[in-house]
């Protein structure tokens, strides 16, 4: 691995002259580097308690449905978490508050299947009134969705941007949560910015325009990123300093621990807008940021 990495590295100028356009960077995805120094600490399964329910949501795929002990409220926040093992997020939502129930939405690899499965206003819709479904089924009385709270991490990111393009639901939802996830393409598609490519903004609009509304205090939105170059595609950390650029923001650093040791780099505050940047290029730095869920939606909706 070392050796081919070293040999592309010696070819690539040579290769370049060669041709009439430099060659797309080789995939990175997932990360090939390895490195041994922060301890990337794991949470194991725990019993929470609630009841546990499924229905079949987007493309047929189910959606798992989590609701505390003891549920009586009309009015019900949820936090809907898309990508990833359904039981961490449940704990996450299990350390909030005794009215907020977690659904869990996981449809497959890469972004365009999540955004793909939203592109329609009436798949979330539909998915929202699942959910409602299975509390009334559940608590045996009928609720009403009040706070709703998207988390995307890596590539469920998709559907919470295709979610936010719909005026209705962009209104309708509260609070957002990022976890090294928020990707485009390069313009033209493979040529990475050091070579003179930009980034494509259209999947980034929707998330500038919440960004705006947080910033004013209408929103929150938290959004954390690791420093994983994926090559192919515009890496959390390039569509971070994008996303900066476009509100007038500039970073701090910092130099602090997160959680499950964690290392921060970076970080901005303006309103109910905050990023967090943090180091690692390798692939458990990325699960890393899955694994801290439960502290940054405890730092979302505190």
């Amino acid at each position: 691995m070392i050796a081919r990495w070293i040999a592309a590295l010696v070819l690539a100028p040579v290769i370049a002259a060669a041709q009439a356009a430099p060659p797309p960077p080789a995939s990175q995805n997932p990360s090939p580097m390895v490195e041994l120094t922060r301890a990337h600490e794991r949470r194991e399964p725990r019993d929470i308690g609630g009841t546990r329910r499924t229905f079949s949501g987007p493309l047929g795929k189910p959606v798992d449905v989590w609701i505390p002990s003891g549920l009586r409220a009309e009015r019900v926040n949820l936090v809907v978490h898309f990508l990833g093992a359904a039981w961490l997020p449940e704990y996450a939502v299990s350390r909030i508050g005794h009215n907020t129930v977690a659904a869990v939405v996981n449809l497959g690899a890469g972004s365009g299947i999540y955004d793909r499965a939203f592109s329609e206003p009436a798949a979330f819709d539909s998915l929202l009134a699942g959910v409602a479904r299975e509390i009334a089924a559940a608590t045996g009385h009928g609720a009403t969705l009040d706070r709703i709270t998207l988390v995307g991490f890596s590539a469920g990111h998709g559907a919470v941007r295709a979610i936010l393009r719909d005026s209705s639901h962009f209104a309708r939802v509260h609070d957002i949560l990022l976890l090294d996830g928020m990707h485009t393409s390069y313009a033209p598609e493979g040529l990475v910015l050091e070579k003179g490519g930009t980034l494509d903004p259209r999947n980034l609009d929707a998330f500038v325009r919440f960004a705006r509304a947080a910033m004013r205090g209408d929103k929150r939105f938290l959004v954390t990123h690791s420093e994983i170059f994926p090559g192919t595609f515009a890496s959390t950390t390039e569509t971070a300093d994008y996303l900066l650029r476009q509100l007038g923001l500039k970073r701090t650093p910092v130099l602090r621990w997160g959680p499950r040791g964690m290392q921060q780099l970076s970080e901005v505050r303006a309103g109910g807008f905050e990023l967090m940047g943090f180091a690692g290029n390798s692939a458990p730095d990325h699960i890393d940021q899955f694994q801290g869920m439960p502290e940054f939606l405890e730092r979302l909706l505190k």
